[in-house]
């Protein structure tokens, strides 16, 4: 990867895998659901491409979003597990639209510059502010261009938190939309989450994913 890149692929987890919601983030607005209006990039092209991804980290919930109503987010945890399997989206922008994708996520007004070569050399890249999405991930080439994923630099295991209702129905819609899932499918992938995991019973997550999604 040259240090001239132009484009990316930008790889989500979370409520961003339904486009709606992630296109609040290229052209602003309030999301479905959501408390908080965001205030778009200043390049409000929307993405090229968009394609399912599978990201090697465990996914889990934690921290209290004022987004959406105090529940948990959605962060990988630090450190390659192969036999993770997270289900992403990416989404093919350019490096002007991620870096304010970033700026939003950790609410900085202040530029902030990427070394996309030392991203690709070290698999990581952090510059940026603790304990949120400060740290940049590598996740490989599609069409020779580059899939960064962000995440906290840290496991956050003393911020567990089930995620709200209307979180998790963005993000069941947006698993709809880029995978070929069922219910039971879907209940399958969710349910064994940290911070769903002992909080959301068999039952509700099935009829939240019947219901509101």
């Amino acid at each position: 990867m040259q240090s001239d890149v132009k484009q990316v692929w930008y790889a989500c987890y979370g409520s961003n895998l339904r486009k709606e919601r992630f296109m609040c983030y290229i052209a602003g607005g309030t999301p479905a659901g959501a408390l908080v209006n965001f205030r778009g990039c200043a390049d409000r092209t929307p993405p090229v491409e968009s394609g399912p991804v599978k990201i090697p980290y465990e996914l889990y919930f934690a921290k209290r979003s004022p987004t959406w109503n105090g529940g948990g987010i959605c962060f990988l945890r630090p450190g390659k597990d192969e036999e993770a399997e997270t289900l992403g989206r990416r989404y093919l922008i350019n490096t002007g639209q991620f870096i304010d994708l970033v700026r939003q996520e950790l609410k900085i007004e202040d530029k902030i510059v990427v070394d996309f070569e030392q991203l690709k050399e070290r698999g990581y890249y952090n510059c940026f502010s603790k304990g949120r999405y400060g740290m940049l991930l590598y996740l490989g080439e599609v069409k020779g261009l580059p899939v960064i994923t962000f995440t906290s630099e840290t496991y956050l295991e003393n911020e567990i938190n089930k995620p709200d209702e209307t979180y998790l129905s963005t993000i069941i819609k947006g698993l709809k939309e880029t995978y070929d899932l069922n219910t039971m499918e879907l209940k399958e992938y969710l349910q064994d989450k940290t911070g769903v995991l002992a909080e959301i019973s068999e039952d509700e997550l099935i009829e939240l994913i019947v219901s509101k999604s």
